[in-house]
């Protein structure tokens, strides 16, 4: 029924993309022992290497960490709008 008024009325997709990001960045906290504001630089700091290569999706951009029995792993998807030909200094 929310979802129904949601599209009906506009402006809950803002809020549920920003709460979901939330969510992500406790769970990754919990799960990596990583406070969501280093989670969130680290996040900034690879828009901003790769986007002097890469023209991409900032919106799409997701950063995630898988942990397993003994060790944890990131986990980028970078959505690739355009590759740069020269690279800026």
């Amino acid at each position: 029924m929310l979802e129904f008024i949601g599209r009906l009325f506009g402006g809950f997709e803002g809020s549920k993309h920003k709460a979901k990001e939330r969510l992500r960045l406790v769970l990754v906290h919990d799960r990596a022992s990583l406070s969501p504001g280093l989670v969130e630089d680290l996040k900034e700091e690879l828009i901003q290497v790769i986007s002097k290569y890469m023209e991409i999706d900032e919106e799409g951009l997701e950063v995630n960490f898988d942990q397993g029995d003994d060790s944890v792993a990131l986990i980028a998807n970078i959505p690739i709008k355009n590759v740069k030909r020269r690279v800026k200094e």
